[in-house]
């Protein structure tokens, strides 16, 4: 038995195959599309292409630092050590000091100090907003020192709420 257009399968004959294009459907319609998904996709980026943000400039003339005599106005380490490196010295301090109870630092030039985040560093930069946010803030960074340090600033603020 003969079919001419037919098809036969492993159920039987079966009507002419239907004829369907060989094209992408609508492809000005879909790379139009795509072209505008990405163009508001990158938007944010090209706004904010070849502009510059400044380095954050923290302010080392707190009262706390004016009040200590010239002598006495250093850091731990140098400013290059210090912007490089100070994560890296305060968690080997916490860990030092919580694993060992090793609580002593002894500087690049012999001296001797307090490894302690809240009595000593911020005994000098207290301005958590104007000293370590605004450089933590540039470079994207949320440091997890603040969940136990800064107790003198929940008090008060603890003391201001019962009032």
């Amino acid at each position: 038995m003969e079919h001419n257009g037919d098809y036969k399968n492993e159920f039987g004959w079966f009507a002419d195959k239907p004829k369907v294009p060989k094209k992408l459907y609508n492809i000005k319609g879909i790379l139009a599309g795509l072209a505008i998904f990405l163009i508001l996709v990158t938007m944010p980026l090209w706004k904010n292409i070849g502009k510059v943000v400044p380095a954050p400039d923290p302010k080392l003339n707190t009262a706390a630092i004016m009040a200590l005599p010239e002598k006495n106005r250093t850091c731990i380490e140098d400013k290059e050590f210090m912007r490089a490196n100070h994560m890296l010295l305060l968690v080997s301090w916490r860990d030092e000091a919580v694993r060992n109870a090793h609580r002593d630092y002894i500087n690049s030039k012999g001296k001797k100090y307090l490894a302690s985040l809240s009595n000593n560093c911020l005994e000098c930069h207290s301005n958590k907003s104007q000293f370590c946010d605004q450089c933590h803030n540039y470079v994207a960074v949320v440091p997890n020192c603040w969940g136990c340090h800064f107790e003198k600033e929940k008090k008060q603020v603890a003391q201001s709420e019962a009032k």
